[in-house]
């Protein structure tokens, strides 16, 4: 082999190494030191950092909104989403209740105590837990919702005098997939907390707050902590990997979207179920699936069927249509038509990223507010990780469903994934200025 088969081109790539096989080598070549890259560069990308994340901190977004926070606002780093069961039976506690979390949660939004300035009685247990004093508000941002039993029991029974508001797609609920292992007392509930930081004590606080806030009203179902965003909600963020190395959700929803295509896919219209139009209008649905990844099995995959299977650069993010994929090239559109050298398709049909291309499901997008999670290892000492998938749409019938229903029936990566926990909620328009609670209108 000629030295000059290993050359480097004016591009940056190695001249007979296929430029997707370089991500393999980066390590190496960082140990090298190749590219030049000396101390001042690299104490000039931790002092970037460190100025991005305190930047990140320090962020706020107003609570009183006409939507909710933690929807189209740029994705945070972690988050803490809970599912709570209402345990009384009166209906004013519930509106206590409600009313009591509004507040709370608009003092903590702002970076605030709960309760305000701390009980000067120390004989008395204090109203904020206390583990966030001081901190930043860290763009806390917390998210409410009504799942199907809020509206009716197991028995059909009118628990609080709403059965007449339940919108049809929480009666209908989430149908059954192939494939799947649900876990009941993981999935669903009556009322949904999500709350998402760039602190993960700033998140876990704020669910450790409104459940003490709850106490004696509604009970803890389900909680679940997520670390590493695997999604941007906004053209200004980078798009982020899952646990499998792939950056996810390329074209997701973006709030700088324009606002037909976010009142095509994202918000409920009037007029969209009589039962629900009066409180739900202007709000959306929430739709979530704790997927577990079966991670040692993919790690002893190759690196070419893992690009296969996804139908993406590992490295770059590019489709597979693109020849020579490089760091602009993730956003290129998916061309389904293109071929590989051996003349068949670049993007296999049951791809990842073909099963879930909006051209193959009649146009239907999601705005995706995903993140990872890992809660430890089992007996045999696998990873018990994945992603807890999260997704915001008008109607889940159309936008969600039918394309989990493919995934499961030809999707490559299914595979390695299975589903372990459901849940769908009903997620009204945001707190008004003069309004005193979250979903005031149902209510009313």
């Amino acid at each position: 082999m000629s030295t000059d088969e290993h050359s480097s081109s004016a591009d940056g790539a190695v001249r007979g190494i296929p430029r997707r096989r370089l991500f393999a080598l980066g390590g190496a070549a960082g140990a090298l030191g190749i590219g030049g890259l000396g101390g001042g560069a690299i104490g000039y990308g931790v002092r970037g950092a460190q100025e991005k994340k305190q930047s990140a901190v320090h962020l706020s977004y107003p609570f009183r909104a006409e939507k909710q926070q933690g929807i189209l606002t740029p994705a945070q780093d972690n988050m803490f989403t809970a599912a709570f069961d209402v345990t009384t039976t009166d209906r004013q506690a519930l509106i206590g209740l409600l009313q009591d979390w509004t507040v709370a949660a608009e003092q903590m939004s702002a970076g605030d105590l709960v309760g305000g300035v701390p009980d000067a009685n120390a004989e008395l247990p204090p109203k904020d837990s206390g583990e966030v004093w001081g901190y930043p508000a860290s763009g806390l941002t917390i998210t409410f919702g009504f799942g199907a039993t809020l509206f009716v029991d197991s028995d059909g029974k009118d628990r609080f005098g709403l059965k007449d508001k339940m919108p049809a797609i929480l009666k209908e609920g989430v149908p059954k997939f192939a494939n799947e292992a649900l876990h009941a007392d993981a999935s669903d509930g009556d009322l949904l907390v999500q709350a998402c930081a760039n602190d993960p004590q700033v998140a876990v606080h704020a669910i450790r707050n409104l459940t003490r806030i709850a106490f004696g009203t509604a009970k803890l179902r389900w909680g679940q902590i997520g670390y590493g965003r695997t999604s941007s909600t906004s053209t200004q963020q980078e798009t982020p990997r899952n646990l499998f190395g792939f950056k996810d959700g390329t074209n997701n929803i973006k709030s700088e979207d324009p606002q037909k295509e976010l009142d095509k896919h994202l918000w409920v219209q009037s007029g969209d179920d009589p039962a629900s139009d009066s409180w739900l209008s202007g709000g959306t649905y929430f739709v979530a699936r704790k997927i577990h990844m079966y991670l040692e099995i993919w790690d002893r995959v190759s690196l070419a069927e893992q690009e296969d299977i996804i139908g993406r650069d590992k490295r770059f993010g590019a489709p597979q249509s693109v020849a020579e994929p490089d760091t602009d090239e993730e956003f290129t559109p998916l061309d389904f038509s293109a071929q590989n050298a051996e003349g068949a398709p670049a993007i296999d049909a049951r791809a990842h990223v073909a099963i879930v291309a909006p051209e193959h499901n009649k146009g239907a997008k999601m705005l995706r507010r995903g993140y990872n999670f890992t809660d430890g290892n089992d007996s045999l000492g696998r990873l018990d990780a994945g992603l807890f998938f999260i997704s915001f749409v008008r109607d889940p019938r159309t936008n969600f469903y039918p394309i989990l229903k493919t995934m499961a029936q030809k999707d490559l990566l299914t595979e390695y994934l299975q589903h372990r926990a459901s849940a769908l909620f009903a997620i009204p328009p945001g707190v008004g200025t003069g309004d005193t609670m979250m979903g005031q209108k149902l209510f009313s």
